[in-house]
């Protein structure tokens, strides 16, 4: 489609700021974006959608439309959401590069000149397959009784003679053909989704081609197409959460219309995607409000009258309130400014979705919230854990991340790492402030261990003990260093004695009597001393979690 034709249709509330003599370029896609280097996931011909969030000052502008020129981009368009109007710079550096401009008025969401875009260009560069394309649109488009992303992979199995599934980042199948062939297997999904991972962060421009047991895939990006203030500067702020879509064909050789088909397909399935998203809310709400009544120390009354309300959401048709688990999880990035809890949320809802399950529902029955740089989710259970008879239900460490090992580990990369901790079951919500503490403990055993993911069970902290001898040299020292080197340097240079204090409180439990009788101090000194040691390490003695990091590292030193 041409552009000019973008201005004729006044529902999407486009406006041209600058180069009015280039409209008769040609429009092959749109790309939504705020990456401040979006070059990695451009092919040329696209209308450029932005928030403008990647602007810091007037001297971004500059090299922001000079990558989309120089990557092909036929048309950039800003939103007026964020910043109001479209600051000067940027019409400045617009015209001197000759890309023509639009602002998008903040009434019109992105997503409605994606879906106008991807209809118009798939009639135009596909011919007949278009119809193709509007079909499966409207199937999206038409709630749930459509079949949702299924109905989408069916039509391209029967119209285009492709067999698609849409993978999570962790391998799990969300869609596939219902078509009689053999399903795709587990481990095959959980290759293919460390296969996209390993691209995406490697930057390899999409659609990332894998040979797997004979059969070439291709792979294909799907990504939000809402315009939000959480859109992501960095590839990392999503690509742990991104689905993708694999197509069991080489597209290497494939017509720019097919791709141009594809690529559509996989903007439609992000509308749905959006749309499960949006859904989540409710549930990420409630584990929210009963995360901040535990922390804050409300009354065990109000906590349950919260679960009340929880259950029925969380587990449809229970009739009494379930028992409940707590997970903790963090991802950590090397020298990198990234908010770590919204990216731990949306993988923690995933990762304690069922493996074997199949489709998005199973994540409708998971609560998550996100505090600081950490996702806590109340994961609701039917039955108490038995242990009796040996066994155990409910939510177990490892194998919480036995089958997405591979997948994530690709996506960490080498300068990213999760580390994970489950508490154990309670029945009653005085239960649920120790049943946090107790995640929150395993997941700092497992950040003492190697390995990019690494996940620890409310078993091993009785037994932390046996676990030290296994800890590698390296994180030994990098543990302890953290910890407790600002005390030693302390006491070279005070002969304050803060280490041996700190190994006497531990020692008595907390007991300050006890401690000051054992030091032969007064309890005022060794309240000082206390204090001293809370100051150098940014640590309060009062919490649980605080006391079993020293503890670990007065064992490892």
């Amino acid at each position: 489609m041409r552009l000019r034709a973008l201005l004729d249709t006044d529902a999407l509330g486009l406006k041209l700021l600058g180069g009015e003599d280039e409209l008769d370029r040609t429009v092959r896609g749109v790309m939504t974006t705020d990456l401040r280097d979006p070059s990695r996931y451009l092919s040329g011909g696209e209308l450029v959608l932005t928030g403008l969030a990647w602007r810091r000052d007037a001297s971004d502008s500059e090299p922001f439309v000079r990558i989309l020129v120089q990557e092909g981009v036929t048309a950039l368009a800003a939103g007026e959401a964020e910043l109001g109007d479209v600051p000067d710079d940027l019409v400045a550096a617009c015209a001197r590069h000759r890309l023509p401009l639009f602002t998008v008025h903040e009434s019109v969401a992105f997503a409605t000149i994606t879906e106008h875009v991807v209809r118009q260009v798939s009639g135009e560069r596909a011919g007949d397959l278009a119809a193709v394309v509007d079909r499966h649109r409207r199937m999206m488009t038409s709630g749930p009784a459509g079949g949702g992303p299924d109905v989408v992979l069916d039509l391209l199995g029967s119209d285009l003679d492709l067999r698609a599934w849409v993978l999570s980042p962790t391998g799990r199948l969300i869609a596939g053909p219902k078509a009689s062939r053999p399903a795709l297997p587990a481990e095959a999904c959980g290759r293919l989704a460390a296969e996209h991972l390993t691209a995406t962060r490697t930057g390899r421009r999409a659609p990332h081609r894998v040979l797997l047991g004979g059969t070439t895939y291709s792979l294909f990006p799907i990504r939000s197409t809402g315009r939000s203030p959480q859109t992501a500067r960095d590839a990392r702020e999503t690509v742990l959460s991104d689905w993708l879509l694999a197509v069991e064909a080489d597209a290497g050789d494939w017509a720019e219309e097919r791709l141009d088909l594809l690529y559509g397909v996989t903007q439609l399935i992000a509308v749905e995607r959006d749309r499960r998203e949006a859904a989540r809310t409710v549930r990420r709400r409630l584990a929210q409000e009963v995360l901040e009544l535990v922390q804050t120390g409300a009354a065990p009354g109000e906590i349950a009258a919260r679960l009340r309300v929880a259950a029925p959401v969380l587990l449809p048709g229970l009739g009494t309130a379930p028992h409940w688990q707590v997970v903790v999880a963090r991802v950590d990035w090397d020298g990198a400014e990234i908010e770590g809890g919204p990216v731990t949320q949306a993988l923690l809802e995933e990762i304690l979705v069922d493996p074997l399950s199949a489709g998005p529902e199973p994540s409708d029955r998971i609560a998550v919230a996100h505090t600081g740089d950490e996702a806590i989710a109340l994961v609701p259970l039917p039955a108490v854990p038995t242990e009796h008879d040996g066994s155990e239900t409910g939510v177990l460490a490892d194998a919480l991340l036995e089958s997405v090992r591979d997948p994530l580990t690709a996506g960490l990369n080498d300068d990213g790492r999760l580390t994970l901790g489950v508490s154990a079951a309670v029945h009653s919500a005085e239960g649920l402030r120790g049943a946090l503490e107790e995640a929150r403990h395993a997941r700092r055993v497992a950040a003492a261990r190697p390995g990019r993911v690494c996940a620890a069970g409310h078993q091993e902290l009785a037994s932390h003990v046996l676990l030290l001898p296994f800890v590698p040299d390296d994180v030994r020292r990098a543990f302890t260093a953290r910890l407790l080197d600002p005390l030693r340097d302390y006491d070279r240079r005070h002969r304050a004695e803060l280490i041996p204090t700190l190994e006497a409180f531990l020692d008595c439990d907390g007991s300050w009597t006890r401690c000051a009788a054992r030091l032969h101090l007064h309890v005022n000194t060794l309240r000082y001393r206390v204090g001293r040691i809370e100051q150098l390490t940014s640590r309060d003695l009062s919490r649980l979690e605080d006391k079993l990091d020293f503890f670990l590292a007065l064992r490892m030193s």
